[in-house]
C-alpha cells in the first residue's frame, strides 16, 4: 500500500476489527499509546534529573558548605532490588518470546513471574526506605534525600501502574498485551539503572 493510500484511508471502512489488527503495517492503538506514554516519562524523569544534577553543581559551585547537600548512602538492598528488577525484565522478556510462538502456557507462566517479581522490587523499596529512615535519612533532611525519595517515589508508582496492567494482561490471556507489557518492563528497567547510577555515583 502507497503512503497516500495509508494516510487517506479511512479505518472505519474496515470489514472488521480483526482484520485491521492483522495487517503488520498498522500498528495497535496500545503499542502507539505506550510509545506516547514513553515520550511523556522520559521527559519528565530528564527534567527531574536535570533539577537534581543542577542542584547538586550549586550545592559543588558554593564550596560545599554546610551539610546543605549529603549524598545517600547505597546499602546493599539496593543492588538486591535492581537484580529483582532485572529477573522481572527477563521474565517478561520469556514470556514476550512465548506469546510470539504462540505458546500461551508458558508466556502466562514466564508474565507471572515477572509480576510477582516487580511486586517484589516494590516491596523490597518500601524496604530500603525504612532502612534510610531508620538511619535518619529523612527527606527534609537536606535537599539529596529529597530527591531520592522523589525519584524512587515516582519510579515506585509507575511500577504500580506496571502491575496493574500486567494484571489485566493475564486475566485477559491476550498475547499482544503480554508483549506490550514486556516493552514496559523494559522500560523501567532502564529507568531504574538510569536513576540508580545517578544516586549512587553522586
Amino acid at each position: 500500500m502507497s503512503i497516500l493510500a495509508r494516510l487517506t484511508e479511512k479505518s472505519w471502512d474496515a470489514s472488521s476489527d480483526s482484520e485491521i489488527d492483522n495487517r503488520p503495517d498498522r500498528p495497535s492503538a496500545g503499542a502507539v499509546g505506550l510509545i506516547v506514554y514513553f515520550a511523556v516519562a522520559m521527559v519528565m524523569f530528564s527534567l527531574l534529573t536535570a533539577a537534581y544534577l543542577m542542584r547538586m553543581g550549586l550545592h559543588a559551585a558554593m564550596g560545599h558548605s554546610g551539610e546543605d547537600w549529603v549524598p545517600m548512602p547505597d546499602p546493599p538492598l539496593l543492588w538486591i532490588n535492581s537484580a529483582i528488577l532485572i529477573g522481572s525484565s527477563l521474565a517478561w522478556e520469556v514470556a514476550r518470546r512465548a506469546a510470539m510462538r504462540d505458546e500461551r502456557r508458558q508466556a502466562a507462566q514466564a508474565s507471572f513471574a515477572g509480576a510477582a517479581l516487580g511486586l517484589g522490587f516494590l516491596v523490597g523499596q518500601w524496604l530500603l526506605w525504612r532502612h534510610y529512615q531508620a538511619a535518619g535519612y529523612y527527606l527534609s533532611a537536606n535537599p539529596a534525600n529529597a530527591f531520592f525519595y522523589l525519584l524512587t517515589a515516582l519510579h515506585g508508582c509507575h511500577i504500580i501502574g506496571g502491575l496493574v496492567a500486567a494484571g489485566r494482561a493475564l486475566v485477559a490471556r491476550n498475547l499482544r498485551h503480554t508483549g506490550l507489557c514486556a516493552l514496559y518492563w523494559h522500560f523501567l528497567l532502564l529507568v531504574w539503572l538510569l536513576l540508580a547510577g545517578l544516586l549512587v555515583s553522586t
